[in-house]
């Protein structure tokens, strides 16, 4: 239904070991992106318990500038679910108009440990607005819930628990121009221009050059060693 980028890398599906938690919040990465663009949004989730372990992840979508989808990056021992509302007003897309879009994201049957940080991929199209504020929620095998729903006032001091937001910019070329997060999962098939390639091929002429002229001269040095001397 959306454009989708080629991005590549397979590094979003792991959980990283670290010292400590790598950021105090739920966040997104990258934290802005052009208008209108292609984007794979990251939400960082970091276990910041002593003792009870990540296990459910929910991610709300903004209802006042919907996204009309997302395709949701596999991550081995979770089980993410999509949930869908009805719009008042049609999403264009580059399929047509569609009057349905993405409420929720949720993660479960996963388990992030204390001390770890998990990512969790998105692939979306980007509506025109000037940011995006995305709600969270994060639930404890204990069964504390931390809820990431708070809004940061422009210009003010963040609260205790604030919402991720993403910041949308004016791109030069937004539909052409792809967004990413920093170490991507290589889920899309990446293109290559016509440039690409054809520097490419130039490059392997060159190499097989190269390379038999290199032969010749080994070859050549072989059968004048192997000559008799004369006494």
């Amino acid at each position: 239904m959306l454009r989708r980028v080629g991005v590549a890398g397979l590094l979003m599906g792991a959980v990283v070991v670290v010292g400590g938690p790598a950021w105090a919040h739920v966040t997104v990465s990258p934290s802005s992106a052009p208008k209108g663009s292609d984007a794979v949004l990251a939400f960082n989730v970091a276990d910041e318990s002593d003792t009870a372990s990540t296990t459910q992840v929910e991610i709300f979508f903004p209802t006042d500038h919907p996204i009309a989808d997302a395709l949701v990056e596999p991550i081995p021992g979770w089980t993410a679910k999509v949930e869908t509302m009805k719009v008042a007003k049609p999403i264009q897309t580059d399929s047509g108009s569609v009057t349905e879009a993405v409420k929720k994201v949720t993660w479960s049957g996963g388990k992030i440990e204390p001390g770890q940080f998990q990512h969790f991929s998105v692939s979306v199209g980007l509506p025109d607005a000037a940011s995006l504020e995305f709600k969270a929620l994060q639930t404890y095998s204990d069964g504390t819930v931390t809820r990431w729903i708070e809004d940061t006032p422009p210009g003010g001091p963040e609260p205790e628990n604030p919402a991720p937001v993403l910041t949308l910019t004016s791109g030069s070329d937004a539909s052409t121009t792809p967004t990413t997060a920093a170490g991507t999962s290589g889920l899309f098939r990446a293109s290559a221009s016509k440039s690409d390639v054809d520097s490419a091929k130039s490059v392997s002429i060159v190499a097989i050059v190269v390379g038999a002229l290199g032969l010749v001269v080994a070859l050549g040095a072989f059968v004048l060693g192997r000559r008799p001397r004369r006494a």
